[in-house]
């Protein structure tokens, strides 16, 4: 496979604030790479050295095959990319700015732009600033899709969206891929990467903790439940469950950390009278905490 980013050693401090270290990534054409990890962790500046919006204290990136700081024109050329956090023009339309954007690229293909526009039920006739989090981010995806790059370089593209719409940024990923197109995405959200992507690498503290099929991190999912009885329950019945850890009890209620299946849990607690069941998935954040709570990091956080 042709690799579409490469990076070796690469590595970013704000004085003396760490930003990455050595990072050593390769992500080939063809597929959704996510990039993982908490907020903090150093996604966002990834993506600034990719785009050499930003330089690297050390180490080196290659987009295409091109160094990115060399000749970061012939790259942009060939992208879309939305940044995590973006201001526009706020007395355009959303329509003006979506079409300011084709104009710099010297022209898009109107149809491709208009299903894009209908499909993630944007009204462009508004201003910018009359715009939710939600329909900003929709003018962002929009802008850096209409032009059918070879790689999008999306930083948490789902936020601020409704969950229909997520639906659809999926569909609009999958369509780009099967198109020949190549996508890194940040998230801190693991389910998401489950629906998206191929392959990821975890990021905690600006190093690359993990890199594995999106398959291979299943493992690492969990779910946070909280059982609350009409009387006393002993503990001691959940505690010998497979996949079972991390159970407190609290009066007539016991909170318990699952991986994997749920059904002995639930099986478990229909021996009882059970007044309540909540269950939860875990942020990405929280599970980091819970998987990588050794020390790693080398200065305090920064992007």
């Amino acid at each position: 496979m042709t690799a579409v980013i490469q990076t070796d050693k690469l590595t970013k401090f704000y004085g003396i604030h760490r930003g990455i270290v050595d990072v050593d990534l390769e992500i080939n054409s063809g597929e959704v790479f996510g990039f993982l990890g908490p907020n903090g962790a150093g996604k966002t500046t990834m993506i600034r050295i990719l785009l050499d919006l930003i330089r690297p204290t050390s180490g080196h990136s290659r987009v295409f095959g091109i160094e990115s700081s060399a000749d970061p024109v012939a790259i942009h050329r060939r992208i879309g990319y939305l940044p995590g956090e973006f201001s526009l023009y706020d007395r355009l339309t959303g329509g003006q700015t979506i079409e300011y954007f084709a104009n710099l690229r010297g022209g898009v293909d109107r149809a491709y732009q208009a299903s894009l526009i209908e499909r993630f039920d944007l009204d462009p006739s508004r201003r910018f600033k009359e715009y939710s989090k939600g329909n900003k981010q929709k003018v962002g995806l929009v802008a850096a899709l209409q032009n059918k790059p070879e790689l999008l370089l999306l930083d948490e593209p789902t936020s601020g969206l409704d969950p229909l719409v997520q639906q659809t940024f999926f569909a609009v990923l999958r369509e780009a891929v099967a198109g020949g197109g190549t996508v890194f995405l940040s998230s801190h959200i693991l389910s998401e990467a489950e629906k998206a992507c191929d392959r990821v690498a975890i990021i905690r503290d600006g190093r690359i903790v993990r890199v594995d099929r999106v398959d291979a991190l299943r493992d690492l999912a969990h779910h946070q439940v909280e059982l609350r009885f009409a009387g006393p329950v002993p503990a001691a019945e959940f505690e010998m469950l497979p996949g079972v850890s991390d159970v407190v009890a609290t009066d007539h209620t016991l909170r318990l950390r699952v991986s994997g299946p749920i059904t002995p849990v639930v099986r478990a607690a229909a021996k009882f009278e059970l007044l309540d069941f909540v269950s939860r998935e875990p942020s990405l954040e929280e599970t980091f905490l819970a998987e990588y709570s050794e020390p790693a990091g080398s200065g305090p956080a920064s992007r």
